[in-house]
């Protein structure tokens, strides 16, 4: 059975860091790439980054490049998002996603992910 685990959200004051992580587990093939996505409330999910599995391209929303960095480490199968100079706009529920199969043109849209965890809330406030 296929699990992904999302870890490391909480609250953080603008300007301050935190790392999620998402460890993968249960595959009986190899997933194209590992996505973070966010949904604050009232709003529409939102692709905030990707990295693939076979040569670790990385792909970013415009509002979170320079920010963010995605990662991972195969030894664990964990991918994860470090995400620096914090926001207020950055609080949301942060979900990892799995996709089978992905072009990289569709690298952020939700629809492409076959495998989502539980997601982890990351809230951004003084």
């Amino acid at each position: 059975q296929v699990q992904l685990v999302e870890s490391g959200g909480g609250l953080v004051q603008p300007g301050g860091s935190l790392k999620l992580s998402c460890a993968a587990s249960g595959f009986t093939s190899d997933y194209d790439a590992i996505g973070w996505f966010r949904q604050a409330p009232g709003k529409e999910r939102e692709g905030v980054s990707c990295i693939r599995r076979r040569d670790s391209s990385t792909y970013y929303a415009d509002s979170v490049k320079g920010r963010f960095t995605i990662s991972r480490d195969n030894a664990k199968n964990t991918v994860y998002l470090q995400m620096n100079s914090l926001k207020p706009e950055d609080t949301a529920v942060y979900y990892c996603a799995a996709a089978l199969l992905i072009h990289p043109i569709r690298a952020l849209i939700g629809k492409e992910y076959d495998y989502w965890g539980q997601g982890t809330p990351v809230t951004v406030s003084s």
